[in-house]
């Protein structure tokens, strides 16, 4: 909240949100002929549906004050959107301006009275959001001026030509620093303490009670050369606080937590220990089996499963969550030290040291098992300790936005650290700082309830460059997927791309790498989407977009993206820049389905993407089933009416590159995948504005619709109208939920976890149990049938509970699962015709 006074003294009380569409019509009524003087006669919607970043400043009865709009190149034409950068750098070479650090102002308008006030509260709202943007750069016709409200905040730095008009337009630009400054850090004093406590207080007062008044001060105090304690000032004051400490217990890390991908936070050395002996590898390879991941629940084992053939998983398509984040990209295996997703092993500069091995793709899938190198091997270290860790940070309010200043200084405190690793306890909210971290993942038996964050060195890079791939890329981009899944796939796509820019069948398609320092950090391949009506039709994918102001060509389908997690919080940047070099405004990615009848479609499998947290899952829609033969040349188009192999939608756009996502911690543990159970994981995996990182199904035969049930098993079963099998594909919850099998058999409400058949324990925060109706076996009732009783003689034995053993051609049909074994025994233990007619 912020309040303008206008120059007649009338005051308002303002804040800063995210422009919707129902703004459109009040937007429109505050535009002027001043303003399509400046920014030329404007299609609202449309720019709003291609812009990166909206604002509206409302007051405090949500009346609009203000808007403004941003994109990430220049509006009149003056360059293409895809090279700005080198028209910008011969204007002045002096500023150093990116597509990282760097947006154009498209509109802006306001109300007359309050518009100076509303445009440095949108400027400064807007560095604040993006905390990388370091320019702003407006540009105008030259022989306009701006006007008493831009002229402000802008300066003008030179003239450019136009592409399309006989005219010169004037650049000017607004600095970060004159709004929203970067911190100033320094090291801690003793003076520091009166400034400091009341932030403390603020948060919390424990720190207080059990160390005393001036434990801060005693703190700053100690300071040597394992500990220091650096505080950001603004104007004198201290308004921030970190105290870090190069005594890291890095024993009882590697005991609890995956490091392998960074090896082990610690220095290579000849001795490390990071493969199994060959006797340990083959026992591990025969008993191991796959489980269920799940990195705020290690010590949830799923039960045994057959297992599948590491060549068989070669083809199934990937349904990760993260990164996607980073944090579930490490996420390991209950048996031992597997992660995720490769791409975090193999593309760590620093820590692909020949531990990824032991890594595989595609977990969070407890109906597949999966042979993995070793159940209990774990990568013995013997380098020194390469990290350092943050003791105690607090910051105000007002400046959290700018918490990575932080890191560089605290980095030159120790220049033979690379890595800075924070524990937090798990409901923690993720606050700014440690957004930009990566979230290892704790092993099955890890005893800290605490959460562990990794930031590299290297993250503090900002000279990031994503440009077209080329022919010269090809060995780099080999280098950072050598262990990937499926990197066959991608470098073939690279080498068709490099060769014809053209897929086989004639679609055009683009590769793109990401560069830090003449290094390849980062590959995406993208084509044109061709079934835009399809998935028009089938999805709703105009919660997002309005359709019809996105041309054919401007919808891409993104195939591969692998991103080194060292960047991980460049992420978003990766996409948006895949979207403005290509010429593109949405890109789709999907899920298919996991296994149909015991085969994989490796045909239609993707390479797994580390940025699917960073897109949203767009939900089906319901279809018309179209009786196509009546309706004759009535009937609706094949594009819409074909019903290729279903699978689940997920977007990103031009707007949403800037909008973060609400990252939820909480252990969410589901019993049971009853309707209402599948129906709960639904609601939540399909809010976009959120990120449940930590959903748990507990269930017997784990996610249902697994198996495509033929004519005659589906006869087993009553009908359900809830879900059927094309439902589970389209909302692939197996790339959002950790699943494990198993039955849960007692609840310890105290300790908050659910112990499971095996005595396995599963912890949670919130608990929900929707076990649904189920048939059970029926007790018998002792009638003596050669009485010939009636039922109303017979004993009522509705509360009695079967406990002996079931007979073996006894069979309750609750799910798939039973009828497919039902279906089998009736196959093996009856007699059919063929059978006698062959003995007589």
């Amino acid at each position: 909240m912020s309040v303008l006074t206008s120059p007649r003294g009338k005051v308002e009380v303002v804040h800063c949100r995210r422009t919707e569409s129902q703004d459109i019509y009040c937007i429109k009524n505050l535009i002027r002929k001043f303003t399509q003087k400046l920014f030329g006669r404007l299609n609202i919607i449309y720019l709003l549906e291609k812009a990166n970043l909206a604002v509206t400043l409302c007051n405090d009865k949500e009346a609009i004050m203000a808007q403004a709009t941003f994109v990430d190149y220049p509006n009149w034409n003056v360059s293409n959107q895809d090279n700005w950068v080198s028209v910008f750098r011969e204007l002045d070479s002096e500023i150093p301006c990116t597509p990282l650090n760097t947006l154009f102002l498209h509109l802006f308008v306001a109300v007359d009275e309050y518009s100076v006030g509303c445009c440095r509260e949108i400027i400064r709202t807007v560095f604040k959001a993006v905390p990388e943007l370091h320019f702003i750069f407006l540009i105008v016709p030259s022989y306009m001026s701006l006007g008493s409200t831009l002229i402000t905040v802008f300066e003008q730095v030179g003239n450019i030509p136009s592409l399309t008009y006989d005219e010169d337009f004037a650049v000017h630009i607004c600095h970060r620093h004159n709004h929203y400054p970067q911190l100033h850090i320094r090291n801690a004093r003793v003076e520091d303490h009166d400034d400091l406590m009341p932030i403390f207080m603020r948060y919390d007062t424990l720190l207080k009670e059990t160390y005393g008044e001036y434990f801060l001060a005693e703190l700053i105090e100690a300071q040597d050369e394992e500990n220091h304690a650096v505080v950001c000032e603004v104007e004198g004051v201290a308004v921030g606080f970190m105290s870090v400490c190069s005594r890291v217990n890095m024993q009882l890390l590697h005991e609890c937590f995956d490091l392998g991908p960074f090896h082990g936070l610690c220095i290579p050395h000849p001795d490390d220990v990071l493969q199994p002996p060959e006797e340990l590898s083959i026992k591990g390879s025969q008993d191991a089996e796959l489980g269920t991941s799940n990195h705020s629940s290690p010590e949830i084992v799923e039960e045994p499963r057959e297992p599948v053939s590491p060549e068989a998983m070669e083809g199934i398509q990937g349904r990760i969550t993260e990164e996607a984040t980073a944090e579930e990209l490490l996420s390991v295996v209950h048996t031992g030290n597997t992660s995720e997703m490769e791409d975090i092993e193999n593309l760590t500069q620093q820590s692909t040291m020949g531990d990824t091995d032991g890594c595989v793709s595609c977990l969070r899938l407890a109906s597949i098992s999966m042979p993995e190198e070793t159940s209990d091997f774990r990568p013995i270290y013997k380098g020194a300790s390469a990290a350092f860790c943050i003791q105690l940070f607090c910051i105000e309010e007002k400046y959290e936005a700018r918490s990575l200043d932080f890191m560089n200084f605290v980095f030159s405190l120790f220049p033979d650290k690379n890595f800075c690793i924070i524990s937090l306890p798990h409901l923690t909210p993720e606050f700014v700082l440690i957004q930009n971290f990566v979230k290892i993942v704790p092993f099955n038996n890890c005893t800290l309830e605490q959460d562990l964050y990794v930031f590299h060195r290297a993250g503090l890079l900002k000279s990031i460059k994503i440009r077209l791939a080329t022919l010269l890329d090809t060995p780099g981009v080999e280098n950072l997927v050598s262990t990937l899944m499926l990197n066959k796939s991608i470098l073939e796509d690279l080498k068709q791309y490099n060769e014809a820019r053209r897929d086989h069948d004639g679609t055009p398609m683009k590769a793109f790498v990401a560069e830090v320092a003449e290094q390849i950090v980062g590959i995406a391949v993208i084509r044109d989407e061709m079934d835009v009506e399809y998935i028009r039709s089938h999805y709703n994918i105009e919660d997002f977009i309005f359709f019809s102001h996105h041309q054919r060509e401007e919808h891409g389908h993104l195939y591969h993206f692998a991103l080194n997690p060292v960047f991980r919080h460049y992420t978003k940047f990766f996409l948006k820049e895949i979207l403005r070099l290509g010429y593109k405004s949405c890109l789709y990615y999907p899920v298919y389905p996991q296994i149909r009848e015991g085969k994989f479609q490796s045909s239609y499998a993707h390479s797994l993407t580390s940025a699917l947290h960073y897109l949203v899952p767009v939900r089906p829609r319901r279809q018309i089933v179209y009786p196509l033969e009546k309706l004759g040349i009535n009937a609706p188009s094949k594009a819409v009416s074909k019903d290729p192999l279903s699978y689940a939608l997920n977007h990103t756009n031009r707007k949403l590159t800037l909008e973060p996502k609400i990252t939820v911690n909480a252990k969410i543990v589901v019993v049971g995948a009853s309707n209402v159970g599948i129906s709960f994981l639904e609601t939540l995996v399909f809010c976009s504005h959120l990120k449940f990182s930590n959903l748990t199904l507990i269930s017997t035969h784990g996610l249902p619709g697994k198996k495509l049930l033929g004519t005659e098993q589906r006869k087993f079963l009553a009908s359900d109208h809830c879900f059927h099998d094309q439902d589970y594909a389209l909302m692939s919850l197996c790339s959002w939920v950790n699943v494990v099998v198993g039955r849960m058999i007692a609840i310890d409400r105290a300790a908050k976890h659910v112990v499971l058949s095996k005595k396995e324990i599963v912890r949670y925060d919130h608990l929900i149990l929707c076990t649904g109706q189920q048939y059970q076996v029926p007790c018998p009732t002792g009638a003596d049938i050669s009485q010939h009783v009636t039922n109303r003689e017979i004993p009522n034995s509705g509360k009695q509970q079967y406990t002996d053993k079931v007979p073996c051609n006894h069979f309750t049909l609750n799910d798939e699962e039973d009828c497919c074994k039902a279906l089998s025994w009736i196959r093996n233990n009856s007699i059919i015709a063929e059978d006698v007619l062959q003995l007589l």
